[in-house]
């Protein structure tokens, strides 16, 4: 199996910035458990100033249908009612995203 790395970005709205890292710091068991089962690893989301940057690796085997899995879930459905409105996606993001994806330009082992 092959992991995939994936870097994405979005803007977090500035008024709601303590908001979306205090439930950052509790994120719902539901949620975390979606993740795992989607094949999610290794996931972070750091901020810079109003600039939300994620790291995950994806360590399944069809990343789409994981996905697809993961946006039908009902838990992760009323997370996203949360911090949707605490985001505004960036300009130039592909069709389809809400996090734009970044390419990746150097990595090593």
């Amino acid at each position: 199996m092959v992991v995939r790395r994936q870097a994405q970005v979005i803007r977090v709205r500035p008024e709601r910035i303590d908001e979306y890292e205090a439930i950052h710091r509790e994120v719902w068991p539901g949620v975390l458990a979606t993740i795992e089962r989607c094949n999610i690893r290794n996931y972070s989301i750091y901020r810079m100033g109003d600039l939300l940057f994620s790291y995950f690796e994806y360590a399944g085997e069809d990343y789409e249908a994981d996905m697809a899995v993961m946006a039908a879930d009902p838990v992760t459905q009323e997370w996203w009612k949360l911090t949707e409105p605490m985001q505004e996606p960036l300009e130039g993001r592909g069709d389809g995203e809400w996090w734009m994806t970044i390419p990746e330009v150097f990595h090593t082992d």
